[in-house]
């Protein structure tokens, strides 16, 4: 006997409709159910859209990611950018809660038009979806000095495009943009289902650039959750900062107040630093146990540093093994990308892994979606990455094809729209 989901029999529920039982389909994601029975609303996993920072920073990192970004196209006006921005940030609002992209949703309306929402997470639990806005270099300066929008004097000096580094090979097409948005869930479908929507809200006044799925968070941003690992099988972003760590947050994510009215509408929110970084998948796994720990300067066990002790044990640098050579290589990727080797300079990491396929060689197209939020690249970023692509023993077996940096500017209160003190 065919049984629906609910564990019905198709007979009993035919049965039931005959001998009066009523069924309704009451809006997007609901059940059907015979009159006698209740059916309780949905409990869903949600975090507040509204605040005073941008959720999906700090944020417990979800385990999808879809971020996408965009170029106004040609013939915006800078009221087309704010009516886009305004209209982004009622539909996030809503989707984040799980509600439609718009008021009316993907089952009602006008039968002669598109619905405005897709309607492919109907039923679907948001799974604590966060939706994060950025604001490229090339929305304030145009790549030919231009000022299409009026917001050229107010650039701050930190918003420039990311250096050329050593071993860089960047995708043109796959770097940059004058928008991005990062919607993060733990379900793929609601993730996708968000950018796909903003997407065609955006239809006529933007357009998507470039985008870039992402599975597998590869750090943590809570301490209730474990470390992950990367594709090379090593736990990634044990020292990556956490946020109930408020101090260290307040000091090396959150920007500082700049004292100039010009860019004043950035206090208080970040710098978003994006890296597309492509692994030698094959190669990697070639390499003996020994090796592969000696170039990360950790345990793949435990992830704890090879001068002993546990996953969050300090590192001693200076403790030297036999024939005086210290345990934790001065080049480890342990030793390039600590603190203590950076001025002391720490960064919120939301990295992700991804796979896009097979290369033309047979080869996983495959890597590492870096993300940092910090105060400022030009001192937690810039020079950290300068120094690793010349000397971390990792840079071997891995290639940076895509980049990119966006200010996030800070939270939406109810009334208002993302990035709206730009515009004031």
């Amino acid at each position: 006997m065919t049984r629906d989901a609910s564990g019905l029999s198709r007979r009993g529920l035919i049965g039931s409709a005959a001998a009066g039982g009523a069924l309704a389909l009451a809006g997007a994601g609901a059940m059907a159910a015979s009159a006698s029975t209740t059916t309780a609303a949905p409990v869903w996993s949600t975090v507040d859209f509204h605040g005073d920072k941008q959720a999906g920073i700090t944020t417990a990192a979800q385990d999808r990611l879809h971020f996408a970004t965009f170029d106004m196209l040609p013939s915006a006006t800078r009221d087309d950018l704010v009516a886009l921005l305004k209209d982004w940030t009622d539909a996030a609002a809503r989707l984040t809660q799980g509600k439609g992209a718009g008021p009316v949703g993907p089952l009602t309306g006008p039968y002669d038009a598109p619905p405005d929402d897709t309607g492919e997470a109907i039923g679907l639990d948001p799974a604590n979806l966060t939706i994060t806005f950025g604001f490229g270099p090339t929305l304030f300066t145009g790549t030919d000095g231009s000022d299409r929008f009026g917001l050229k004097a107010r650039q701050p000096a930190a918003l420039a495009r990311l250096p050329h580094f050593s071993g860089d090979n960047l995708d043109p097409n796959g770097s940059d943009g004058d928008l991005c948005i990062q919607a993060c869930s733990n379900d793929p479908q609601v993730a996708v289902h968000a950018i796909r929507n903003l997407t065609r809200i955006a239809f006529g006044r933007a357009a998507v650039r470039w985008s870039q799925l992402g599975f597998g968070r590869t750090s943590s941003t809570s301490q209730a959750q474990v470390t992950p690992r990367n594709l090379f099988g090593f736990k990634d972003g044990t020292a990556s900062l956490r946020a109930e760590d408020t101090a260290n947050i307040d000091a090396h994510v959150w920007t500082t107040p700049s004292g100039d009215p010009a860019t004043a509408w950035l206090d208080g929110g970040s710098y978003l630093v994006v890296r597309k970084i492509a692994m030698h998948i094959e190669t990697w796994d070639r390499g003996s146990l020994r090796e592969q720990e000696h170039i990360i300067g950790r345990t793949k066990a435990e992830g704890a540093p090879l001068s002993g002790g546990g996953e969050f044990t300090a590192a001693d640098f200076a403790l030297a093994g036999r024939g005086g050579t210290p345990l934790v290589d001065e080049n480890s990727h342990l030793s390039m990308a600590h603190p203590d080797h950076n001025g002391g300079v720490r960064m919120l990491r939301r990295g992700y892994n991804y796979v896009d396929g097979s290369t033309q060689l047979g080869r996983l197209a495959a890597g590492l979606f870096f993300m940092a939020y910090v105060t400022d690249p030009a001192t937690h970023y810039i020079p950290m990455q300068t120094a690793m692509a010349s000397s971390d023993l990792l840079s071997e077996y891995l290639q940076h094809i895509g980049s990119g940096l966006w200010a996030v500017p800070p939270g939406v209160h109810e009334g208002e729209f993302v990035g709206q003190a730009l515009f004031s």
